[in-house]
């Protein structure tokens, strides 16, 4: 079976592997303290171009998500999010499970809209019964958003005029942060995301680690006792090490948008495919999730060879699939993919309607 399902279904890249395994008799000490995990923070920093940034290690995503959340949101205060956005939808109500209410705005292929943000936040101000309603305490965002697409920085700095105007901060969801920083549309970089957001992260799980996310804090915004916060969440890793090795890897000779610009590659490749066979595209995506609008009869038969993500049903005959490729998609993968589609889509109905998320 050939997968495409998403962009961890393999391990780790090798050199993470390997670096694992070199160090694993060292006796460090626990909990983020030691060499690597420190080595791994100056490094981040430089990348960020950054030098004063906080900077924690935790596991997963929902798990940085909640905890981040959580610690900078007073307890009267909630998350403006896309409604399509992760916290909103894919975290099993993981942010309202901490007593916070994620607080959504329309979303355009994903993302929010700075003129939505801001009447939103202006309405909320003006009205005299505020006090009796979930404050807006910060917006979140992700990118690559849910859809694969991309802010541009002309839009990360007027969501970020508008926060700070407005003294809340503006929080970057990470996950797939690579395949955008490598995506060949796009003009953001990671000084950008450190100069336009007060916290992100820095996804690993997704982008070639084995597991782990770095959370960086740029404007000496981080909350008071953030590692005890975390240690709350369950979320303080007593073996640190394990985060800090990887990161020090990724970040040691370009390997994090190395690895990623090769998922954009294969991407460009999928995509190829895709339109040399008449698909039908839900959507442009220039990173590694590319979504897909199929009759059910030809899923059904594509799913006997394929793992894809079903995405969602936009009538009773149709499915929208998403396929990801990641750091280590190989070429041969993708020449699979393409006999596959000649075998199995080979009534693809040009006429399919093209549906807007």
């Amino acid at each position: 079976m050939l997968s495409f399902e998403n962009d961890y279904v393999e391990g780790a890249h090798e050199q993470i592997l390997k670096r694992l395994t070199e160090t694993n008799m060292e006796q460090l000490s626990g909990y983020g303290t030691d060499y690597y995990c420190a080595r791994a923070k100056e490094k981040i920093r430089a990348a960020c171009a950054c030098p004063d940034a906080d900077i924690y290690f935790l596991v997963g995503g929902t798990q940085t998500n909640m905890t981040v959340i959580d610690g900078m949101l007073a307890p009267y205060e909630g998350v403006i999010a896309a409604v399509t956005g992760h916290v909103s939808v894919h975290e099993a109500g993981a942010i309202e499970y901490t007593g916070h209410k994620v607080l959504t705005l329309p979303q355009h292929i994903g993302k929010i809209r700075a003129d939505e943000l801001e009447t939103y936040l202006r309405t909320f101000w003006e009205d005299e019964n505020r006090e009796h309603m979930v404050y807006p305490g910060m917006v979140y965002i992700s990118h690559p958003t849910e859809y694969g697409t991309l802010y541009t920085r002309t839009e990360l700095e007027h969501l970020s005029s508008i926060c700070r105007a407005h003294r809340i901060p503006l929080y970057l969801d990470g996950a797939r942060l690579g395949y955008g920083l490598a995506s060949r549309e796009t003009d953001v970089t990671l000084p950008v995301i450190a100069d336009c957001c007060d916290a992100f992260y820095i996804g690993g799980t997704k982008v070639g680690a084995l597991c782990g996310e770095a959370v960086v804090f740029t404007h000496h915004n981080t909350p008071k006792h953030f590692l005890t916060i975390i240690k709350q969440h369950g979320a303080l890793l007593a073996k640190g090490r394990l985060l800090g090795i990887q990161f020090d890897t990724l970040f040691t000779d370009d390997l994090y948008l190395k690895i990623s610009r090769r998922a954009i590659e294969m991407a460009e490749s999928m995509k190829q495919c895709f339109r040399e066979k008449g698909c039908t595209f839900h959507l442009e995506s220039p990173t590694n999730q590319q979504f897909l609008l199929l009759k059910d009869e030809e899923l059904d038969r594509l799913k006997k060879q394929i793992a894809v993500s079903f995405w969602e049903k936009p009538d009773k005959d149709h499915t929208i699939i998403r396929f990801a490729t990641s750091w280590a998609t190989k070429e041969t993968d993708i020449l699979r993919l393409r006999k596959i589609l000649d075998e199995t889509l080979s009534s693809v109905n040009q006429d399919s309607p093209a549906l807007s998320p």
